[in-house]
């Protein structure tokens, strides 16, 4: 640790994607409230880094891509820049190889105290079974083990939005249909949320679809069925998507980080998880959450997810 009489310097590492980011939200708030008077540095991806900014817990944030591993110009930047840092401790919350790999940049020499599973660390994760946990729980626990306990809750009331603008009806609910296009196993039928959203208006609810501008198509199809619905991909910010959780009475989606976010922000929400995810690992955290799964998603009935529903 830091004795010169400077401020500490930390730094945590978190690329992402979206739902591992809001499940490190929690530990993000840990290290701060166990580091009140230290610089704290976020090592993230473009993607996260402007929203993550206005965030409490950090006093700088470092967007870094992603560099292929035969790009040895973009690692050796990298290298620079973490010695630059001269940082006292780190938190490794992506624990991956390549997030391992930033641990043997930093060498050889002096190396900050290290929180992780990169070989040689101070405060290695060495439970063997840390890849069958959940990834909170596994948080939880790396953090124990570099001295830092009671980890809370995720904590989105820092994120702010204007979403007057979208006009929106008083009882909404959220329609996340979309995911990653490459798993297309993790996605319910388009058609049974256009089934779901017709069910929805006739009791009072506007549906609203959520999804980033490749989901157009899907959204598209769910209008066809259901006019009434609003189409909102491509127009949210991830600070918008947690503000419209705040304010809807129902969230229904898919395995993809939006439902993290709108888990998180409070909204009784409902998950679709397959046979190609596992929620004891994966799923979201918050107030109410219900999952529902189904080796094939295709099985799970229009019936089964809105009798899940608790519309408030």
């Amino acid at each position: 640790m830091n004795s010169g009489g400077t401020a500490e310097r930390i730094l945590v590492i978190k690329l992402g994607a979206l739902g591992d980011i809001v499940l490190a939200l929690g530990p993000f708030a840990a290290i701060r409230r166990d580091h009140p008077d230290a610089h704290i540095t976020l090592l993230t991806t473009p993607p996260y880094a402007e929203f993550l900014a206005a965030c409490p817990y950090f006093d700088e944030i470092r967007a870094e891509q992603r560099a292929p591993l035969w790009n040895p110009v973009a690692w050796l930047a990298l290298s620079r820049s973490l010695r630059e840092g001269g940082f006292d401790r780190v938190y490794d919350l992506q624990t991956s190889d390549r997030s391992g790999w930033s641990f043997r940049l930093m060498g050889p020499g002096r190396r900050p105290e290290w929180s992780g599973i990169a070989p040689g660390c101070s405060h290695p994760h060495t439970n063997p079974n840390r890849d069958c946990m959940h990834s909170i729980e596994r948080q939880i626990e790396q953090l124990a083990i570099a001295g830092i306990d009671n980890v809370p809750e995720a904590d989105l009331s820092w994120m702010a939005a204007d979403i007057a603008r979208f006009g929106l009806a008083e009882r909404t609910a959220l329609l996340v249909p979309g995911g990653a296009p490459h798993r297309p196993a993790k996605r319910w039928p388009v058609d049974r949320y256009a089934e779901l959203a017709t069910r929805l208006v006739t009791q009072g609810v506007e549906p609203v679809i959520v999804g980033a501008a490749a989901e157009a198509d899907i959204a598209q199809e769910i209008l066809t069925a259901c006019p009434i619905a609003r189409d909102l991909t491509a127009q949210t910010t991830i600070e918008d998507i947690a503000m419209l959780a705040r304010n809807a009475n129902i969230a229904i989606g898919n395995d993809t980080g939006p439902m993290h976010l709108i888990a998180a922000a409070g909204c009784p929400s409902v998950v679709l998880f397959s046979g190609a995810s596992d929620p004891a690992l994966t799923a979201p955290r918050g107030a109410e959450v219900r999952v529902l799964r189904a080796t094939d998603l295709v099985t799970l009935s229009v019936e089964s997810v809105e009798g899940a529903l608790s519309l408030r």
